[in-house]
């Protein structure tokens, strides 16, 4: 039995963790078939968005920690982990939203919490003497807070599904039976963008992300200009407001 398996559905494809015994664990298998399958999904310009997803009755429950434990474990420095993404490139993957700047689409990986009790994060990897090297110690100060991070990594304990939206670790939470459906809809909202413009904002938030604040406004001023260089077509922007507008309608019922 795979452990990662792939759905496409024109411009979506949902990748799915298929270790339910293990709570999806990461284990050296499954970090390989996953980056294979995301390489694969990288490549093909038809593919706009990616969900990322777990078997029931879990998300993913991090590293498989009994393989990380065995002699010779593909998990230990030296094997398969060593190749794993570069902190930035996994800070990305593992968050809400990933758009990859090299080609004109957007990759949207959704994490959605369901529910209390099956909504739940935690980060033991203090509790289990191991050090972070995807990016967490960058990636979740960002989203929570510096002291609200540290909360988490000097205590490992549960955050809920509503303290996790509270704090800003995730977009939404949403019951479990409508998980899939929910995300699909945002998916399709995602698909649906113009790719070239989304790629061309998210590079932007990107760089924004790594200068101080003074300076972020000039980073959206160069990307306003290189965008804009050639002007600004003015029947393309009025026949773009009528969708936007009927969109809109749609939206509000």
């Amino acid at each position: 039995m795979t452990d990662v398996r792939c759905d496409v559905d024109g411009p979506v494809a949902t990748v799915t963790l298929n270790r339910p015994e293990r709570r999806n664990a990461i284990s050296g298998s499954l970090l390989s078939q996953l980056r294979a399958t995301m390489a694969e999904l990288d490549a093909r310009p038809d593919v706009r968005v990616i969900v990322l997803t777990g078997v029931d009755p879990a998300f993913c429950a991090g590293l498989d920690l009994t393989e990380l434990g065995q002699a010779g474990s593909p998990l230990s420095p030296g094997g398969v982990w060593s190749g794993a993404p570069a902190p930035q490139q996994a800070a990305d993957w593992r968050r809400e939203r990933r758009c990859d700047h090299r080609r004109s689409r957007t990759r949207l990986g959704l994490r959605l919490p369901d529910r209390l009790g099956a909504g739940e994060v935690r980060r033991q990897h203090a509790r289990m003497g191991i050090m972070p090297g995807w990016g967490l110690t960058a990636a979740l100060p960002a989203a929570v807070g510096l002291r609200r991070a540290r909360q988490m990594s000097a205590t490992g304990n549960f955050v809920d599904a509503v303290t996790a939206l509270t704090w800003g670790l995730v977009n939404h939470v949403v019951p479990h039976a409508e998980l899939m459906s929910f995300t699909a809809r945002l998916a399709a909202d995602a698909a649906s963008n113009d790719p070239a413009a989304v790629q061309a904002i998210f590079a932007t938030y990107r760089e924004v992300s790594q200068v101080p604040g003074a300076d972020a406004a000039a980073v959206e001023r160069r990307a306003h200009e290189r965008w804009h260089a050639g002007g600004i077509d003015r029947d393309e922007v009025a026949r773009r407001r009528s969708a936007v507008i009927e969109r809109g309608r749609t939206q509000s019922g």
